[in-house]
């Protein structure tokens, strides 16, 4: 199950640089469906509430091009509960992370 999130309201800031999302093996994983190269992004979302560091997984053959404090925009951002061998967790994947205009407003 996927979950489209409303970002509306929040800022993303990316806090750590691009990253090839790996297997158990070692090797860059790719999408299931697309075949493309899949890549981590660490980012803080902030809004009123407060913040949370979450990884985004974007997938994509070049390497997204963004840097450790850009603010940046997710676009369809998507959460997927799941549940493994007694652990449980969110993994989020978006189609991209586009610069935010008027960043720092």
């Amino acid at each position: 199950m996927e979950l489209n999130i409303d970002t509306t309201g929040k800022t993303f800031t990316v806090t750590k640089g691009v990253e090839e999302k790996k297997d158990q093996n070692g090797r860059q994983k790719a999408d299931r469906n697309t075949n493309e190269l899949l890549w981590q992004v660490q980012v803080m979302a902030l809004d009123v509430t407060g913040g949370e560091v979450i990884n985004v997984t974007l997938a994509g053959n070049a390497m997204p091009k963004v840097n450790v404090g850009s603010v940046v925009v997710p676009v369809e951002l998507v959460a997927m509960p799941w549940a493994t061998n007694g652990r449980n967790g969110v993994a989020y994947k978006a189609k991209t992370l586009n610069a935010a205009s008027g960043a720092g407003k």
